[in-house]
């Protein structure tokens, strides 16, 4: 028995050390050359969910495809993780260009837009049940895609970012390398009413009157690369967005140090919006993989 034993665990351990995401090689990356990447269970639901994972500055698609732990999630439960690759040599993306913040604007974001629509389209995944989470400048990137296509997204999880069109850059352009950086949002000195915040989402696609996205929203209050402020700010934009004028802080939750607040009616699965604030926390924010799928209602 014991040797069976021995033998079932090898067994699961080389199917776990065989998860790797893959190269989609006859995606155009248009319109700016984004690498994509994708991890597909074969256990996949019809249709699948879709998450897209992005990465931070100084990383890539294959870094944060280990460094989050999706990957076994979706073999559990049947989702698409899509992982996009900055095209640029530090590996930020770009979230400072009119082209990026605004809906369909010919920027990164809409390139990872077209990462969704090829996975709905060659791999059966669900349109309406998309979702995004990001890391640093993929939080920042998160904000983006939730304010620029509400259409497509449906909840997003941010760790560490900053409010949409907080990081805007006049003058930056969608092809530039590195990307526009704002150092002033960065260092959490960008401050705005709720009502200003919201009116700058909702420009970013003026025709829009459907549905906004939930979200989810974690910082640490020691972050020193985009400052705590920036999490006010971020929770302040979406209340607006999403109408929310209410909030009730938990602490200690989900576990030591951390303070959860939720905005509006629900739970911190059904709210339309939740913050997480990390105490002594710096940059960033441990990726909480369970909590994002019970955000999503994926798991």
């Amino acid at each position: 028995m014991k040797v069976l034993s021995t033998i079932t665990t090898l067994a699961i351990a080389t199917v776990g050390s065989c998860q790797s995401i893959s190269k989609v090689n006859d995606f155009s990356g248009t319109p700016t050359k984004l690498g994509m990447y994708v991890y597909v269970p074969p256990n996949l639901k019809t249709p699948a969910p879709i998450i897209v994972a992005v990465h931070h500055c100084q990383g890539s698609a294959q870094g944060y495809s280990t460094e989050s732990h999706y990957m076994p999630l979706a073999s559990q439960h049947g989702f698409i993780l899509i992982y996009p690759n900055s095209k640029s040599g530090g590996g930020c993306f770009d979230v400072a260009s009119d082209a990026t913040l605004k809906h369909n604007g010919g920027g990164d974001s809409q390139t990872i837009v077209n990462m969704v629509k090829y996975a709905v389209d060659k791999y059966g995944g669900d349109a309406n049940r998309t979702f995004v989470t990001g890391t640093s400048s993929g939080a920042m990137m998160t904000n983006v895609l939730l304010g620029a296509y509400p259409d497509v997204f449906k909840a997003g999880s941010v760790y560490s970012g900053v409010p949409d069109g907080c990081f805007a850059v006049p003058g930056s352009t969608a092809t530039q390398d590195p990307p526009g950086w704002n150092n002033q949002c960065a260092n959490g000195q960008t401050t705005k009413t709720a009502q200003a915040w919201g009116d700058q989402v909702r420009s970013y696609f003026p025709d829009y009157t459907g549905p906004r996205p939930r979200v989810q929203v974690w910082h640490g209050t020691a972050d020193g690369t985009l400052r705590y402020p920036n999490y006010q700010e971020t929770l302040k934009q979406w209340s607006n967005v999403l109408g929310l004028t209410t909030s009730k802080d938990t602490p200690n939750t989900p576990q030591s140090g951390y303070t959860q607040t939720i905005y509006g009616d629900g739970t911190a699965t059904t709210a339309q919006l939740v913050g997480y604030s990390a105490q002594g926390v710096g940059h960033s924010v441990p990726v909480h993989e369970p909590q994002d799928l019970a955000f999503f209602g994926i798991a």
